[in-house]
């Protein structure tokens, strides 16, 4: 590889889109990769999402159309050659299919491997596109892009095994390789608390929960589980909290009735607007973030909490037996209030034996990243039959 063209996500306050650039350019410094990072324009300041739930699609769209022409430029120019990569942080880029009209007419000289990274799209049935209908047109999507893949000898990163199996039902038959985790840096996480990591005896007794507040994260049980938390241990002081990086919204208005009337009756606590530092002070002085989402490939919460000292209780479901090297006290049995209530009595009285393991690991997602991007990560490819078999394996 001689260069490598960046497409990263606009950055967003209180989104992991934020550090990512700098999480991944950190390892390419590292590793001496000659990186370009392709800019984009976005519509206004505010890094805010107000259309949608992922990502802003007015900004996603402006974002990513604006950018993919600065690469198209760059190839005009003749920058891009097929020594080249251009690595595409989100599998959804606006205009993608340019580049199948572009590269289907250049001399092989100037195609450079195109390599994309899946984090969700219409192979997970609990994904959003779902829910707003746009599951048909995107699945489309999803094929010319492999497609595109497949001609540059590129591959499609996918973040877990369950997602792999997803792909091949899904029929896309590009190379696939298992990142196994999401790109994070401990480091950089930590010296935004000023490498003050708390200790876990002097941390609040709260409960934290970070996911969108949609229903596919399913914030209903999270709130049936502070009812029955309530129901065992009446008086017990412990605080449950939402963080949420805007004004606190769902895409299920009758999850905003109940949450209010929890706020109102003092068993919610809602902290809205957050910026990333301010969530990551919240994290820094709690001792559990709970998760229940029905969707979430590998979520960047466990690595936040876990370099940040906190416990997590995710349940045992889709990608997170995977994350969590199947560690048992840090799972509940999915959609178990009981079970829930019983590992979290524990989780709120010490940290995790195996605290920091997983942020560990995560942090080098991105030297995964190269390593096949390189041409040296054969033991994350794919491709075989049998790829069902690397399911349960523990990644560390």
């Amino acid at each position: 590889m001689r260069k490598l063209y960046y497409m990263g996500l606009e950055s967003y306050k209180a989104r992991y889109t934020l550090q990512l650039t700098e999480w991944n350019k950190r390892v390419f410094d590292r590793r001496g990769v000659e990186a370009v990072y392709v800019p984009g324009l976005t519509l206004d300041n505010s890094q805010k999402i107000v259309v949608g739930q992922v990502l802003d699609a007015h900004g996603r769209s402006y974002f990513g159309m604006s950018q993919l022409m600065n690469l198209v430029r760059l190839m005009q120019q003749g920058e891009v050659t097929n020594e080249d990569v251009v690595y595409f942080e989100d599998m959804f880029q606006p205009g993608f299919e340019s580049l199948g009209y572009i590269l289907d007419q250049v001399p092989a000289t100037m195609r450079p491997r195109i390599y994309v990274r899946c984090l969700a799209q219409s192979i997970d049935p609990d994904d959003f596109v779902h829910v707003w209908g746009m599951s048909k047109w995107m699945g489309l999507y999803e094929q010319m892009v492999c497609n595109i893949v497949q001609k540059t000898n590129g591959a499609v990163l996918a973040t877990n095994e369950e997602m792999v199996m997803n792909m091949k039902i899904a029929g896309w038959d590009c190379p696939i390789y298992n990142i196994s985790g999401l790109v994070f840096s401990t480091d950089e996480v930590r010296e935004r608390v000023n490498n003050q990591v708390r200790p876990f005896n002097e941390r609040k007794h709260r409960v934290v929960f970070s996911a969108r507040w949609d229903q596919e994260k399913q914030p209903d049980f999270y709130m049936d589980v502070i009812k029955a938390w309530h129901e065992r241990h009446p008086g017990s002081g412990v605080e449950f909290a939402v963080c949420s990086g805007a004004t606190l919204k769902s895409n299920n208005d009758s999850y905003m009735e109940r949450t209010r009337g929890m706020q109102s009756a003092g068993l919610l606590t809602i902290y809205e607007d957050l910026e990333k530092n301010d969530y990551y002070n919240i994290v820094n002085d709690s001792r559990v973030v709970f998760n229940c989402a029905l969707q979430d490939w590998v979520s960047n919460t466990v690595s936040e909490a876990d370099a940040l000292g906190c416990n997590v209780l995710y349940p045992a479901y889709r990608s997170f037996p995977e994350s969590f090297a199947n560690d048992h006290t840090r799972m509940y049995v999915p959609w178990s209030i009981d079970d829930a209530l019983d590992k979290l009595e524990k989780l709120l009285q010490k940290p995790s034996e195996h605290m920091g393991k997983i942020s560990a690991w995560t942090s080098g997602t991105a030297d995964r990243i190269v390593d096949i991007i390189e041409g040296k990560g054969e033991q994350w490819l794919r491709m075989s039959t049998d790829y069902r078999k690397h399911t349960h394996e523990s990644k560390y």
